[in-house]
């Protein structure tokens, strides 16, 4: 043993519980750090994550009660047929008989709450890319176009019927 390890271990071992303290505030301030910082953690995430969150899964239980007092947008397939139920027939055994009218034509419930309100238009050149534009994501067994290609540069209702594509 050289003669510093020698003093070191004689200094350790009789030391007193003062000296041994003096040499390990680091650890103290480190440890009272660590300590502060989980504090402030705890303090911030109680100020900014809103009540109720986490109780029902990852979102706020309130949010379902916010959800339901905001109005209507969709009205639903069933409140199409009411009033298309041509569109309905043609729609059946057809590729798009389970595609739902607003995944089209956009929200519809002020048209189906007052009829005389008409609705606009859906592009199919736009619309029927939505769904139908070519993507190495989707199946291979989906109907998938690129647009410059496919239809001689026409619009999609040239050749197609967008309640029944297969008709046309």
């Amino acid at each position: 043993m050289t003669g510093n390890e020698g003093d070191h271990a004689a200094r350790t071992s009789g030391g007193t519980v003062r000296e041994t303290l003096r040499e390990s505030r680091h650890l103290v301030r480190a440890a009272l750090l660590l300590a502060a910082g989980v504090l402030l953690f705890l303090v911030v995430r109680a100020i900014l994550v809103p009540k109720g969150f986490g109780e029902l899964g990852h979102f706020r239980t309130g949010a379902l009660a916010d959800n339901s007092q905001r109005p209507l947008a969709f009205a639903g397939s069933a409140a199409c047929a009411e009033c298309h139920a041509d569109v309905v027939e043609t729609r059946k055994g057809g590729k798009h008989e389970n595609v739902g009218c607003e995944a089209c034509h956009g929200a519809l419930a002020g048209h189906a709450a007052d009829p005389s309100t008409a609705p606009p238009r859906p592009d199919p050149d736009s619309v029927c890319l939505v769904c139908h534009l070519g993507n190495v994501a989707k199946p291979s067994w989906f109907p998938q176009v690129d647009p410059k290609e496919h239809g001689g540069g026409g619009a999609c209702g040239d050749c197609h019927k967008p309640h029944n594509p297969g008709i046309g």
